[in-house]
């Protein structure tokens, strides 16, 4: 369940001070989304001048696996572009897409940085190597919104 369900006398802004905590103590955190398309982003990136990073439709673990590789990178110097291709160690292979309304997915992450923030969302291959744009990503059973528009040519 999510912290405010477990909270019920808490506020949202009880909440913002538990992630501002976290992200004191660990210079980010991840925030998972439960939902029928669930989805995780971080927050706290963007205080440090660099992108949020965001994945959709994986499980909390897989989430924090993948964006924790992504974060370590980019908080060491890794610079990322939409459009790059990036393997992840014992992971997919992701293509980064810049995500066109931060707002709407990132709230935590916005309200934290108390300005407009940008987003990178890590979009995953597939285990045969495709893409969700493609008819026969995941053989047609799994969805994976993709929140912006690809810098890549097909």
């Amino acid at each position: 369940m999510c912290w405010l369900c477990d909270h019920p006398t808490a506020t949202r802004q009880d909440y913002l001070e538990v992630v501002r905590g976290k992200v004191r103590r660990n210079g980010w955190m991840v925030q998972y989304v439960e939902a029928r398309m669930p989805f995780a982003y971080t927050v706290g990136l963007s205080a440090q001048n660099l992108p949020e990073l965001l994945v959709t439709s994986v499980s909390a673990p897989r989430s924090l696996r993948l964006l924790g590789a992504l974060a370590v990178g980019i908080r060491k110097g890794v610079r990322w572009n939409p459009g790059d291709l990036v393997t992840i160690q014992d992971g997919p292979l992701v293509e980064l897409v810049e995500v066109d309304h931060p707002d709407v997915h990132c709230g935590w992450a916005v309200r934290h940085a108390e300005r407009p923030i940008r987003v990178l969302q890590a979009v995953w291959a597939d285990g045969r190597g495709r893409w969700p744009w493609s008819a026969t990503f995941c053989d047609g059973r799994r969805r994976q919104p993709v929140l912006g528009v690809r810098a890549r040519a097909a």
